[in-house]
């Protein structure tokens, strides 16, 4: 009986030590693999290391393969774009502070019409650096920092600088080097223009397109800095051209908004006409009698 109590002890002892052993193994392995995320950026290209000529040239072949990957030429020459979904609004502390259908129409490079309802008896449209509102109270001009505000985030757009400001005098183009960001594996690109706002944009290493984009930005009053932070997913292919389906907005790491669209059409054959101020008071004439 001694003799088994003595093997039944060293059984268990054999058992502990094999669960250690086990347990050992699999926490170096564990280690392993996250110290090989972590070296991602280490082995590829060090943008540090670049001189600024070959940092430029890499920033804008990982463009040209963006720019492939949305769609090519198709991509390029969108002229216009209908879209339908939902808007989510959040406070300062995350809350959800509204959720609404929307529906936006695009004619580029800068004219927008976004109606909020589905009576389309609350509409904002932009034209260049015009703009007016309607709402329960009629049609108003927009004030001039509404507009101001626009033409910035256009400026701010990783679309909009694609495909008109590309060639512009005074963008300068660096590598960023390679990363991983929400477990995949990304290549940043950054993009300064001669107005002190830099673009960087992180691309899937595999699909080469767009997972987010952050514009860094010094306000003109206060000359602080301003991190502007956009979050691509879903992405589909609508009439040749990839399109996320969800974009999310941060500002400073605050979430701002979220776009979940539900259906897009590119090159409908819009006219100018539905981007006046006209058009609003057309569409006021039909519902302001009705409110």
């Amino acid at each position: 009986m001694r003799m088994i109590g003595i093997l039944v002890c060293h059984s268990e002892e054999s058992r502990r030590d094999g669960a250690t052993r086990n347990l050992s193994f699999w926490l170096r392995l564990a280690a392993l693999f996250f110290l090989t995320l972590s070296s991602v950026p280490l082995r590829a290209q060090n943008p540090g290391s670049m001189m600024p000529e070959q940092s430029a040239a890499k920033a804008k072949e990982l463009l040209q393969q963006m720019i492939t990957a949305t769609g090519g030429s198709a991509y390029l020459e969108v002229r216009d774009r209908d879209c339908t979904g939902k808007l989510s609004n959040f406070g300062h502390n995350n809350e959800l502070m509204g959720f609404g259908t929307i529906h936006e129409i695009w004619k580029y490079p800068d004219k927008r019409r976004t109606e909020y309802s589905k009576q389309a008896n609350v509409i904002d449209v932009y034209n260049g650096n015009q703009g007016w509102t309607l709402d329960r109270a009629g049609v108003h001009d927009q004030p001039a920092d509404v507009t101001e505000s626009f033409q910035e985030g256009l400026k701010r757009s990783i679309d909009y600088l694609v495909r008109y400001r590309l060639r512009e005098e005074g963008l300068v183009f660096r590598f960023g080097g390679n990363a991983i960001l929400d477990l995949k594996p990304v290549q940043w690109v950054e993009i300064a223009d001669s107005e002190q706002r830099t673009l960087r944009v992180a691309l899937d290493r595999n699909s080469h397109l767009p997972v987010r984009s952050t514009v860094s930005l010094r306000l003109s009053v206060t000359r602080e800095r301003l991190d502007e932070e956009s979050i691509y997913s879903n992405w589909h292919e609508v009439n040749g051209v990839q399109m996320p389906f969800q974009i999310t907005r941060e500002r400073d790491g605050r979430k701002i908004y979220q776009f979940f669209y539900t259906e897009c059409r590119y090159n409908t054959g819009v006219t100018d006409d539905l981007f006046t101020k006209a058009s609003l008071e057309k569409r006021w004439s039909e519902v302001g009698k009705k409110k």
